[in-house]
């Protein structure tokens, strides 16, 4: 959790282009031990990583959300988690990887 600029393999990706060129705060990777997965974890890490962006400044939270599966090296959090934290879709029309904004009021 950090500024996107700070990512510079996220910037340099093509798959997942700037939406624009609001300054946006970007949740990457969830890593939940095994022991804890299925009882909220992530829910709760994505909470708290709202909460610190915001109180650091953030307006705008994205996350890069992936439908489980058999990915078992990486863990970009499920659509249904970031809704549930208040996320909403905002992948262009097109393009193969989901984005997904929380929005500061």
């Amino acid at each position: 959790m950090a500024p996107r600029e700070t990512y510079r393999g996220l910037e340099r990706y093509r798959a997942l282009p700037r939406l624009d060129d609001r300054p946006v705060w970007s949740v990457v990777c969830f890593f939940v031990d095994r022991q804890a997965r299925r009882e909220g974890a992530t829910l709760g890490l994505l909470l708290a990583a709202v909460a610190y962006a915001c109180s650091r400044g953030a307006r705008i939270v994205e996350g890069y959300p992936v439908q489980p599966g058999p990915r078992l090296y990486t863990y970009m959090g499920s659509p249904s988690t970031f809704r549930k934290a208040g996320f909403r879709d905002v992948t262009p029309r097109g393009q193969a990887r989901r984005v997904m904004r929380f929005t500061a009021e």
